[in-house]
């Protein structure tokens, strides 16, 4: 992909906008429904996620990039975070590129999805 398609990717979404942020059925496959246990990953996934957004900010070299970026991807689909981990995935695909243009239009991406997420596992912590 190159860095204008790698750019402009981040305008389409595999997950559809207006879904909730988080895949409560996919986390249940790993939680067994348990949902104090969902609640907690939720939680430990939103306060760890923001410092893999502030590693790919500071990443000096492609291989610090890729890493943040690929790290966010995973923890965000483990966790059901589906838009996010699209976006991850889409960050991480840009990673040979100089173009700090894309990769600040990724940053934003990727931070707009995270506030979402996070703003929604607040929300259940609210209800519990």
């Amino acid at each position: 992909m190159g860095v204008v398609a790698g750019a402009l990717a981040f305008e389409a979404e595999t997950v559809e906008r207006g879904s909730p942020p988080i895949d409560h059925a996919h986390l249940a496959c790993y939680t067994f429904g348990n949902k104090a246990l969902e609640l907690e990953v939720l939680q430990l996934f939103a306060n760890q996620a923001p410092e893999y957004l502030e590693q790919l900010r500071s990443a000096a070299s492609e291989k610090e990039w890729r890493d943040a970026a690929h790290t966010l991807k995973g923890s965000a689909r483990a966790v059901g975070a589906m838009r996010v981990g699209d976006r991850a995935e889409r960050a991480e695909a840009l990673r040979a590129s100089p173009d700090t243009v894309a990769r600040s239009r990724a940053i934003a991406a990727l931070e707009e999805a995270l506030d979402e997420a996070r703003a929604y596992v607040a929300s259940l912590g609210d209800r519990a």
